[in-house]
């Protein structure tokens, strides 16, 4: 199957020459609009999107020890994955904060671990760090695939077009190679944050084009649009989904960032299991994430700190947009856990004096 996988993972150019602005953040480009931020937003809620993650952090793991390895050292239950299969994990360090979220997809000979592009390093770093004498390799991937997400409503019926009845053959969190007249792809089935059914196409750069060029080109009933950066990080807050490094990182555990459905209870030890489960046990958890809106508008880039009346510093706001479907501003916060109840009044200070005052929402914003 691994030589599907030949040519390096750079969609940009081709996605520039359609007329589309790259935007470069941290290093790498992406596509920050496609068309209007609504019509974008609307194709996730109503419709079908397809976003190029090919800038997410992409790790190549190979050796005949990798499954047992990382059942050892990062969350969930690894040892049983079977090939074709996928799941989330987490890796966390002694003192139980997070190190990265990620998708592991078992290709048997080897396996891909799919992580957000901050927390790859980091991820790769701690990986090596405990190999001793297990025949595991580690290696940076990302320019060796292209990786897409078409997601919404309509992405079940959608992928049909070009994959045909396949799709239903496909089991949640399994993959399928897809071979048609002029495509070759993985078609990864995997559920979205609202419960639909959404897809990764992993392939090599010319399939990937005509995999976009072949969706552009539909003309028919479907809402479809190309989805990019700045649309998507608002439906992200608006469904409440952490990122790194702003909800997912060293400073947090997986309880506070709500993620211990990722966690295994039963398997065994793991890095970190012993601060995590005691967390658990003796409800030490001290701050959870949450969802806030702000009475009052953003200016870009502002970052904000969290008050109760008496002036008492209760919180962070990690994540914040103007949302377009709510018309409001909203955010993701850590909040200390007496004041995670809705309806609680806050008070969010930015550094440039701008105060702002907050109530305490419930995650998803948008159901």
């Amino acid at each position: 199957m691994q030589d599907l996988i030949t040519k390096p993972a750079d969609l940009i150019e081709h996605l520039s020459s359609k007329g589309f602005d790259v935007a470069t953040i941290d290093g790498y480009k992406v596509i920050n609009k496609y068309s209007s931020i609504e019509n974008e937003i609307n194709s996730l809620y109503s419709g079908v999107g397809l976003r190029n993650i090919s800038h997410y952090g992409i790790i190549e793991l190979k050796g005949k020890d990798v499954l047992d390895f990382l059942h050892r050292i990062s969350t969930n239950t690894i040892i049983g994955l079977t090939k074709a299969q996928t799941t989330i994990t987490l890796f966390t360090s002694d003192k139980g904060r997070l190190i990265g979220m990620g998708r592991l997809i078992n290709f048997e000979d080897y396996q891909l671990f799919v992580c957000d592009r901050e927390s790859k390093s980091k991820v790769m770093s701690w990986i090596r760090k405990y190999i001793i004498t297990d025949d595991v390799q580690v290696n940076d991937a990302n320019e060796k695939y292209n990786l897409l997400e078409l997601m919404g409503p309509q992405a079940d019926s959608f992928i049909q077009l070009i994959c045909g009845n396949v799709v239903n053959e496909i089991e949640p969190n399994t993959f399928k190679i897809i071979q048609t007249e002029d495509l070759l792809f993985f078609l990864i089935k995997l559920f979205d944050e609202r419960g639909e059914n959404k897809f990764w196409l992993l392939s090599d750069t010319a399939n990937s084009k005509r995999l976009i060029n072949n969706m552009l080109e539909y003309d028919g009933p479907y809402e479809f649009n190309l989805v990019g950066e700045n649309a998507y990080n608002e439906y992200r807050i608006e469904q409440g989904i952490p990122v790194a490094p702003n909800e997912l990182n060293d400073n947090y555990n997986p309880h506070e960032a709500r993620l211990i459905k990722y966690i295994d209870t039963e398997k065994g030890c793991y890095i970190g299991q012993e601060v995590i489960e005691r967390l658990n046990t003796y409800e030490k958890v001290q701050k959870y994430l949450i969802g806030v809106e702000f009475n009052g508008q953003l200016n870009e880039d502002e970052k904000f700190s969290l008050f109760n009346a008496n002036g008492n510093n209760v919180g962070t706001v990690t994540s914040s947009v103007n949302s377009i479907k709510l018309d409001m501003p909203i955010g993701l916060a850590y909040v200390r856990k007496a004041y995670t109840e809705k309806g609680t009044k806050l008070i969010a200070k930015s550094a440039g004096g701008n105060e702002l005052a907050v109530t305490v929402c419930t995650l998803p914003f948008i159901k």
